[in-house]
C-alpha cells in the first residue's frame, strides 16, 4: 500500500532556521526549495545547504525532496547534482513530456534513480497532462498543482471557492489516478487564516487529492486533520468490513447495508481506508 502523503511542506533552502524547524514538524514530505523561494543572488549559497538539510531531515521519516530550478535555467544542472542524495526531486513548470525525460537523463548521468514529481503550473501543462502523467521510463511519482503560477498564467480571478481553477484541479486528479500517481493540491497563501485553509483543504479532499502542498509550519497538523480519514469515514469503513464478514454474506459480491447496495470494490476501499487510519494513528 502506498504511504500517506497528506502534507508536503516547502522549506526555503536559504533559511537555515526554517530547515532545522522543519525536521520536527511531522510533515509527510519536506521539500527543500531552490526555486521560487530563493532569489537569483542566493541560488549558489542555497544549493550548498542541500546536503546538510537532507542529513538534518533524515531522522524525521519524511520523504526528503528538493525542488530544483528548471533545467533550462543557469542553475538547473547544478541543482540536479546537489539533489542526488534526496528521496525525490520536484521538477517545476513541467509542460511537456520532454521535461521529464530531460530530468531523468540528468539524474541517470549521476547514477541516481530517485523519483520525479511534476509541478503542473501552466496552461500548456494542462493541455499535455495526459501525456505527462502517462510518460513511461521517467520515474514519475506524483503531480503537484502549482495553483499560484497556474492562476497567473491563466489570468483567472481567484476566490475562496477557486471556481476558475476547479476544472483544472479535477483534471490533475484524474490524470494522477489514471496512472497510479500521487496528486497534491496547491498551497494556501494566507498562513494566518486557519478557517480559510480548512475550507480549501476540505475542498481538495473532496476533489480526490492525497494531500496538500504547504508554505508554513502551522499548516502541517491542519493538513493531516483534513486529509486523514475522518472518524465518520473510518466508522463506515468498519461497518462495511464487518458486514461482509458476517456468515450470511459469505461469498456475496453485493450486499445491502443501511439501505445502500455495497459491492466488493467498496470492501476493498474500506480496508484500505482502515489501514490508512492505522498509519495515521501511529
Amino acid at each position: 500500500m502506498k504511504r500517506l502523503i497528506r502534507s508536503a511542506l516547502f522549506v526555503p533552502a536559504s533559511k537555515p532556521r526554517a530547515i532545522q524547524k522543519a525536521a520536527g514538524l511531522g510533515a509527510d514530505m519536506l521539500i527543500l526549495d531552490l526555486e521560487d523561494a530563493v532569489g537569483p543572488e542566493e541560488k549558489s549559497e542555497a544549493r550548498e545547504a542541500v546536503d546538510k538539510a537532507l542529513t538534518t531531515w533524515a531522522p524525521s521519516g519524511a520523504i526528503r525532496a528538493v525542488r530544483i530550478n528548471d533545467l533550462d535555467t543557469p542553475w538547473g544542472a547544478d541543482d540536479v547534482r546537489a539533489a542526488c542524495r534526496a528521496d525525490a526531486i520536484i521538477l517545476p513548470k513541467v509542460d511537456q513530456v520532454g521535461n521529464l525525460h530531460s530530468a531523468r537523463q540528468a539524474l541517470n548521468s549521476h547514477g541516481v534513480s530517485i523519483p520525479i514529481w511534476a509541478m503542473i503550473e501552466t496552461p500548456r501543462a494542462l493541455l499535455n497532462l495526459a501525456g505527462i502523467a502517462s510518460a513511461t521510463g521517467t520515474g514519475l511519482a506524483g503531480l503537484i498543482a502549482g495553483t499560484n503560477d497556474l492562476s497567473k498564467e491563466l489570468r483567472c480571478l481567484t476566490d475562496a471557492e477557486r471556481q476558475a481553477l476547479l476544472p483544472h484541479l479535477v483534471q490533475i486528479v484524474c490524470a494522477a489516478r489514471a496512472n497510479g500517481l500521487y496528486a497534491l493540491d496547491g498551497v494556501y497563501n494566507h498562513f494566518l487564516d486557519p478557517k480559510g485553509f480548512r475550507a480549501e483543504a476540505e475542498q481538495g479532499h473532496r476533489l480526490g487529492f492525497d494531500g496538500k502542498s504547504l508554505i508554513h509550519p502551522n499548516q502541517v497538523d491542519l493538513s493531516h486533520l483534513y486529509f486523514g480519514p475522518t472518524s465518520a469515514e473510518l466508522e463506515q469503513a468498519a461497518r462495511i468490513v464487518a458486514a461482509f464478514a458476517a456468515p450470511e454474506n459469505a461469498g456475496k459480491g453485493v450486499i445491502s447495508l443501511d439501505g445502500d447496495m455495497i459491492e466488493r470494490l467498496h470492501l476493498e476501499a474500506a480496508r484500505a481506508l482502515l489501514a490508512h487510519g492505522s498509519d495515521n494513528d501511529s
